[in-house]
C-alpha cells in the first residue's frame, strides 16, 4: 500500500519529509486543534525525526466532512491511516484529548503487529482515571471563558466572530469524544511511556500524570514542566528536547 492512499492522504499531513529518519512522530491534537498545531515541531526534529500530524475531520481542509464524537471513531481511522506509513518504526505523541486518541492508536496497531516503539502523553490524565466532565453542554459564553482560561488558543480568534462560530461547534465534538471515552481494560503497551504535564495544570494532578504507569510494562517516566494546561507552548524547546533525547535513545546503534 501506497502512503499517498487516500485514506492516508485524508488524516495525515507530513509537513517535513524526512525520507532517512529512522523513526516517525506522529502528532495528535487537542480539543479544537489541528494538524498545524505541530507544524513548528516538525521543523525542529526533522530530517532526524519524521514528524506525522494527524486531521481530524471539520476542521482547516477537513472543515466540510462530518464531526468524530468518540475517541474509538477517531481512533479506528488514524490507525488504519498509519499502517502504510508503518515501515519504519512509529512513535506516538498526543496532548489532552489527543493523548487518549494516541494511546487508543497505540493498542490497535499493537494488535496489529506494529505497537509504536514510544508513546508520549501530554496534559491529560491516564485513560483508567475517571472523571466526569460536562464542557460540552455548556453554554458558548462558558464554553469561551474556560478555553481562555486553559490557554493554548490565539486570543485573536476570541475577536473573530465567524472564526468562533466555525471554530465552537468543532470544540464540541472534540468535548463530546472526551467525555464518552470509556477505558476498556486489556494488556498494557510494551514500549516506553512518557508522561509530559504543567505543574500548573487544572486538569491534571500528580497522581493523573503517575497513573499512567499502569499503562505500560516498559519504561515510564513523567516529566513536569513550569506552566498550565498549554505548557508546551510556553517550553517548546523543553518538549522537543525531551521527545529528541527518547526517541535518539531508542534508535542509538548497540
Amino acid at each position: 500500500m501506497s502512503v499517498t492512499d487516500a485514506r492516508s492522504a485524508l488524516w495525515i499531513r507530513r509537513f517535513e519529509p524526512a525520507p532517512d529518519a529512522p523513526v516517525r512522530l506522529v502528532c495528535f491534537p487537542h480539543a479544537g486543534g489541528s494538524a498545524t498545531f505541530f507544524l513548528e515541531l516538525a521543523k525542529d526534529l526533522s530530517p532526524d525525526v519524521e514528524v506525522l500530524a494527524v486531521q481530524y475531520p471539520g476542521r482547516q481542509d477537513r472543515r466540510k466532512e462530518p464531526l468524530v464524537e468518540t475517541v474509538t471513531g477517531l481512533a479506528e481511522s488514524v490507525a488504519a491511516a498509519l499502517l502504510p506509513w508503518a515501515d519504519r518504526g512509529l512513535a506516538l505523541f498526543g496532548h489532552s484529548l489527543g493523548s487518549i486518541v494516541a494511546y487508543e492508536v497505540a493498542r490497535l496497531l499493537r494488535d496489529k503487529g506494529h505497537e509504536p516503539v514510544a508513546l508520549f502523553a501530554s496534559g491529560r490524565r491516564a485513560p483508567s482515571v475517571h472523571r466526569t466532565e460536562s464542557g460540552s453542554h455548556a453554554d458558548d459564553d462558558t464554553l469561551l471563558r474556560a478555553l481562555r482560561s486553559l490557554g493554548g488558543t490565539h486570543p485573536t480568534v476570541f475577536d473573530d466572530e465567524e472564526l468562533l462560530r466555525l471554530a465552537l461547534p468543532v470544540i464540541r465534538a472534540d468535548y463530546v469524544a472526551a467525555e464518552t471515552y470509556q477505558y476498556r481494560p486489556g494488556p498494557p503497551l510494551s514500549c516506553p511511556l512518557t508522561m509530559l504535564t504543567g505543574e500548573d495544570d487544572p486538569m491534571v494532578s500528580p497522581q493523573d500524570a503517575a497513573a499512567w504507569r499502569e499503562h505500560t510494562s516498559g519504561e515510564f517516566d513523567v516529566i513536569t514542566l513550569p506552566g498550565g494546561h498549554f505548557y508546551l507552548t510556553e517550553h517548546h524547546a523543553a518538549v522537543t528536547r525531551a521527545i529528541t533525547d527518547r526517541l535518539a535513545e531508542l534508535t542509538r546503534p548497540v
